[in-house]
């Protein structure tokens, strides 16, 4: 069966084709095919690998007992492709927790090089970006700890970068960004938010108190579940409205120096105690109308604080980096 590991709070099953295909789930040889037919296996594989078994959910759980499958390497070396399953059966372009996850699978299972960089290559069905995405994971230590570091690339702003439509242009701290009315209606604090395209997309919303930051028993109680879920997911799970492909929302506050604290929404999931790419995207986003400066950035998430790493050249940001860790789940 799949083996369970957590980054931060996030929880994702790893399974191979051959396990897929164990279950009597007609799983296609390649990665490109699989993804282009995910309708047609995805539920399955979700029931089957991420469904508690009776009696085993304990109190106040989620619905699914991981955020999601990682499946693959459909390969024996590198480049490795994967598919990355949320639990309402859509594929997702990246995740960078989930990435940790998977390079640290590979390691255990001594397919990851050692000092060398390693290409995993993400294949989805979304027509808005590249499939595969590829993401270079390298082993290594930070402060103390081991873990990989995730090359993201360059980050894309505003609502083109995302396919965003009917949104106002705002200014916040003397930058232009954008007010998402379904969310600013939901709360008047929710009013300026920065859309990040970081191989997947994300609509940053800025707060300036602590307070206005939803929290996860909020964002799972039906009087914000049901809207967040309309705002960040595709038809027909949500509207669709602002993003037709659905939009994974973040709500950060700054705290101090070089340190964001963030909410996750994530679109095919809902709340989630944190996410690598969403931590990827707040930290773009903070740099971008001025709360921080490259270099190291913290990004607190009820799971657990992710290092980012912002490479600017020439005032633009050019590169985002990922530090993330894992382990097992017994």
């Amino acid at each position: 069966m799949a083996q369970f590991y957590d980054a931060r709070g996030n929880i994702y099953g790893v399974v191979s084709p051959r396990q897929i295909r164990a279950q009597g789930i007609d799983l296609p040889v390649s990665a490109a095919q699989a993804a282009q037919t995910r309708q047609t296996w995805s539920a399955a594989a979700v029931q089957a690998f991420c469904a508690w078994a009776p009696g085993e959910a304990p109190p106040h759980a989620k619905a699914h007992r991981s955020d999601g499958l990682l499946i693959g390497p459909f390969q024996d070396g590198p480049p490795f492709d994967l598919l990355i399953v949320n639990t309402d059966g859509t594929l997702a372009e990246r995740s960078g927790n989930g990435l940790t996850i998977f390079s640290l699978a590979l390691q255990e299972q001594g397919l990851l090089p050692g000092d060398e960089g390693c290409l995993l290559q993400v294949h989805h069905d979304k027509p808005e970006g590249p499939s595969p995405l590829q993401t270079s994971v390298r082993a290594a230590e930070f402060e103390g700890g081991q873990g990989f570091w995730l090359d993201l690339g360059a980050p894309l702003f505003a609502p083109r970068a995302v396919a965003a439509q009917g949104i106002e242009s705002v200014v916040f701290n003397q930058c232009d960004v954008s007010r998402v009315p379904a969310l600013h209606v939901l709360d008047t604090a929710w009013g300026f938010s920065q859309f990040v395209r970081i191989g997947n997309p994300h609509c940053v919303t800025l707060v300036d108190a602590l307070e206005a930051l939803p929290g996860l028993s909020q964002m799972r109680a039906e009087v914000l579940s049901q809207p967040l879920t309309d705002i960040a997911f595709a038809a027909p799970g949500g509207s669709g409205i602002p993003c037709t492909a659905g939009v994974n929302l973040q709500w950060a506050w700054r705290d101090g120096e070089g340190q964001i604290v963030a909410r996750v929404f994530e679109r095919g999931e809902g709340p989630t105690a944190s996410s690598g790419t969403s931590a990827s995207a707040v930290a773009s986003a903070a740099w971008r109308v001025g709360w921080v400066k490259a270099g190291v950035v913290r990004v607190v998430m009820p799971g657990g604080t992710a290092p980012i790493l912002l490479e600017e050249e020439a005032g633009e940001l050019i590169r985002v980096r990922l530090f993330g860790a894992a382990r097992l789940v017994p």
